[in-house]
């Protein structure tokens, strides 16, 4: 039974509707995984940076890439590991910030309301000595 002044419901639209609605959660959960996996590629590379910084000798390091082992001068290994280190970390703000707006879309998409505050940016260093100058 129809409820008084509802739109008749088309069975297509609502499965084109729920197809929608599952691509867009599956690139979720695949987002979010690969932020997982890059984390945990992160973590793995700030505790190889530890170990060089630990290690005062300056012996050549064995150093695994792909599926070899490499011995390398100390400094080139610390260099390898900081740039590693460092597109990783661009790799996970990338993601997080491609993140956002599917979740945008899918909080769309089930008729929910958006996050408060969902789209909030750190203040800059600049506009936090302006704030210092005005304290």
């Amino acid at each position: 039974m129809e409820e008084k002044g509802a739109a008749p419901i088309d069975s297509q639209q609502l499965l084109e509707h729920l197809a929608q609605v599952e691509d867009v959660a599956e690139e979720i959960l695949t987002d979010k995984q690969k932020l997982i996996d890059l984390n945990h590629h992160w973590n793995q590379t700030r505790e190889a940076m530890r170990v060089l910084q630990k290690d005062k000798s300056d012996n050549k390091q064995w150093v695994c890439m792909g599926n070899m082992f490499i011995k390398m001068e100390k400094k080139s290994t610390s260099r390898l590991i900081e740039k590693d280190f460092d597109q990783t970390a661009q790799e996970i703000a990338k993601t997080r910030t491609e993140l956002k707006p599917k979740l945008s879309h899918i909080r769309d998409l089930e008729h929910k309301e958006g996050i408060k505050g969902f789209h909030l940016q750190p203040l800059s260093k600049t506009e936090i000595a302006a704030i210092n100058e005005l304290i």
